[in-house]
């Protein structure tokens, strides 16, 4: 067992995990932080995608012990002061939740998207959030959401 100890949503937290403990269970399982979904574990849908050290990495595919000192932010790490974050507004507002599974990663695949300050076009919105699968919807309003917070990230 490892020691791991990082900045998760701003705030030190640790915990204790195996060197095979994948990211994503040690955020659901260790540090009780369950907005970040499991889905395929072999980094295909995108559901458990999460910000390590500024950019979107699926944590089904990394190691919690690789994550040991570094800054992760998680879905629940985006809203502020009982505010959602303006991606999660404009999700909202655009409709762009079916069933929600994908909803966290999908989120944060926008989050390191709009990160940058630029505001993305389509084709570069679609180019992100392609490793993220949805089932429910057409991803029409999803892109949508995506455009209209593109104005107001934060």
């Amino acid at each position: 067992m490892a020691n791991i100890s990082l900045t998760v949503n701003g705030e030190t937290r640790s915990g204790e995990a195996e060197s095979r403990t994948l990211l994503v269970h040690f955020l659901r399982d260790t540090l009780r932080l369950t907005g970040t979904h499991v889905g395929c574990v072999v980094g295909r849908c995108g559901a458990c995608t999460v910000m390590w050290n500024g950019a979107p990495v699926k944590s089904c595919m990394v190691f919690a012990v690789q994550t040991d000192g570094d800054e992760v932010v998680t879905v629940e790490g985006l809203a502020r002061d009982k505010r959602l974050h303006p991606l999660q507004e404009a999700f909202w507002k655009k409709d762009a939740v079916e069933c929600g599974y994908c909803t966290p990663g999908m989120l944060m695949s926008a989050y390191g998207l709009l990160s940058n300050g630029k505001t993305p076009t389509e084709a570069e919105i679609k180019k992100a959030i392609s490793g993220n699968l949805c089932r429910c919807t057409g991803y029409g309003n999803i892109v949508a959401a995506i455009r209209e917070a593109a104005g107001n990230f934060k």
